[in-house]
C-alpha cells in the first residue's frame, strides 16, 4: 500500500484529457491508498510564461472549478480511496512575493502542496528548463556550459528552500535533479555531489519532505527517478521523508518509475498541511 503524491489533471493544458475518474479508479486498480492532485498552480499574474507554447500551467480562473471538482471527487470515492487537494507551485525567483500573496489565497482549500522549479533565469531572460531538448541547449548556451545550468538549478533549488512563505509554506520539493532531464543528450562530465548534498541538508534543516518522481525514469533522455537513487540513499541518512509521485499526465502514468525506485526505500504518506497545522 502506498500514495502517489503528485499526479497532474484534465486542467493540465500540456496534460491529456484523462478525467479525474480515470485517474482515480486507476489509482484505485493499483491499490493506492491515497492520491494527492497537484495540478500546475496558475503562475503569477506578472509572469510571461517562458514555454514556448505558453501552456505551463491552469488559468487562474479555473481554480475555482479545480477545487470544487475534487470536493465532488473527495465526496464520491471517500470510502474507497484517499484523495488530496494539492497544487504543485512554481518557485520563480523575482516573483516571491507574488507566490506569497497566491499561496495565502488557496491555502484553506489545501491539503497539500509541491514546491517545484522549473523557470531559469540567465541574464534578465526566463527559460523553462525542462520544455523539451531544444530549450534546454539554448539554455545552455546562454550559461555557458552544461555545469552552469546544473549550477543555476541547484541555486535555484536552494533558493527555494531557504525562502520563507511563513504559515503558507509548501513542505515537499519536487523533482529536486529535474536539471538531468536530458543527460543522455548532454551528459554532465562533472560531479554535482555537493550541491546535491548541500540541499538535503538544507531540506533536513527545515524539516522538509522529498518528492521521490517517477517520471524521469520514462523520459527517453533520462531513464531514472528525479533524484537518482544514490541521492535517495543520501535523504534517508537524513531522515529527509519521502513521498512518491508519478507526475502523472495521464491516468496510465500512475505508478511510472516505480520499478526503480530504492527497494529499502521507506515512502510516506504526502504532507497533509491542514492536519499538521
Amino acid at each position: 500500500m502506498y500514495y502517489d503524491g503528485h499526479i497532474h489533471t484534465p486542467f493540465c493544458p500540456h496534460g491529456s484529457s484523462d478525467t479525474f475518474e480515470m485517474y482515480i479508479e486507476r489509482a484505485i486498480s493499483l491499490g493506492l491508498k491515497g492520491i494527492t492532485f497537484t495540478e500546475h498552480a496558475p503562475l503569477p499574474h506578472s509572469f510571461i510564461d517562458a514555454a514556448p507554447t505558453k501552456d505551463s500551467s491552469m488559468k487562474h480562473e479555473q481554480l475555482g472549478k479545480y477545487f470544487d471538482t475534487l470536493r465532488e471527487v473527495k465526496k464520491f470515492y471517500k470510502n474507497k480511496i484517499e484523495i488530496f487537494t494539492g497544487l504543485e507551485v512554481d518557485f520563480i525567483e523575482g516573483y516571491e512575493e507574488e507566490t506569497n500573496t497566491f499561496l495565502k489565497e488557496v491555502w484553506p482549500e489545501l491539503d497539500d502542496a509541491i514546491l517545484s522549479v522549473h523557470f531559469l533565469k540567465v541574464q534578465d531572460h526566463y527559460f523553462c528548463m525542462d520544455y523539451d531538448e531544444n530549450v534546454f541547449r539554448d539554455l545552455i548556451e546562454q550559461s555557458g556550459s552544461l555545469s552552469a545550468v546544473y549550477s543555476l538549478y541547484f541555486q535555484t533549488v536552494k533558493k527555494s528552500i531557504s525562502h520563507s512563505f511563513g504559515d503558507h509554506q509548501p513542505r515537499r520539493i519536487g523533482h529536486m535533479t529535474l536539471a538531468t532531464k536530458f543527460q543522455k543528450l548532454f551528459p554532465p562530465d562533472f560531479s554535482y555531489e555537493k550541491e546535491a548534498e548541500e540541499i538535503l541538508t538544507a531540506m533536513s534543516e527545515r524539516n522538509m519532505y522529498l518528492d521521490y518522481n517517477g517520471a524521469g525514469a520514462v523520459k527517453p533522455y533520462c531513464l531514472e527517478p528525479y533524484p537518482s537513487n544514490w541521492i535517495i540513499k543520501e535523504a534517508q541518512k537524513r531522515k529527509i521523508p519521502l513521498v512518491y509521485g508519478s507526475d502523472a499526465h495521464s491516468a496510465k502514468g500512475l505508478g511510472q518509475g516505480l520499478d526503480q525506485l530504492v527497494s529499502t526505500a521507506t515512502l510516506t504518506s504526502p504532507l497533509l498541511l491542514n492536519r499538521a497545522k
